[in-house]
């Protein structure tokens, strides 16, 4: 049996497409609902449609699936991509805890939640981490 991060153990583990689909729905629902999400609800246009679709895309990939988000936006540089945002703890912290959120109402094992928000964690910071720079400069 593969470990998760093993080609596409993860994304397999996630349910495929439609597993990672429900994640995004849940964390853009709990993003919306919950009043200590806003410092990062600001950041994303009204209709979350777009950014849907995009998440879902770059985690199918990222979880070692089909690189769906290449098929149909091209490459991506994660932090770049988000070095024009103003991301400092909060809206970091907010992120997560939205995840975090979307990860507890999956029917995955609680193994596979807690490697999957320790990935998760990476990307996060190296956004913000991106966010800082570009203002600083």
């Amino acid at each position: 049996m593969l470990q998760y991060g093993q080609q596409d153990a993860s994304f397999q583990a996630a349910g495929g497409y439609e597993g990672v689909r429900q994640l995004v729905d849940d964390f853009y629902q709990i993003m919306d609902e919950h009043a200590d999400a806003v410092a990062v609800r600001r950041l994303h246009a009204e209709d979350l449609s777009s950014a849907r679709d995009k998440l879902t895309r770059f985690l199918c990939g990222w979880l070692g699936g089909p690189r769906l988000y290449l098929e149909r936006y091209g490459q991506i540089n994660l932090p770049s991509f988000h070095a024009n945002w103003s991301i400092d703890e909060a809206e970091r912290d907010a992120w997560l805890n939205c995840m975090a959120g979307a990860l507890e109402r999956q029917p995955w094992s609680a193994e596979f939640k807690a490697y999957l928000f320790q990935q998760l964690r990476v990307p996060a910071e190296r956004v913000m981490q991106a966010s800082q720079a570009t203002r600083r400069s």
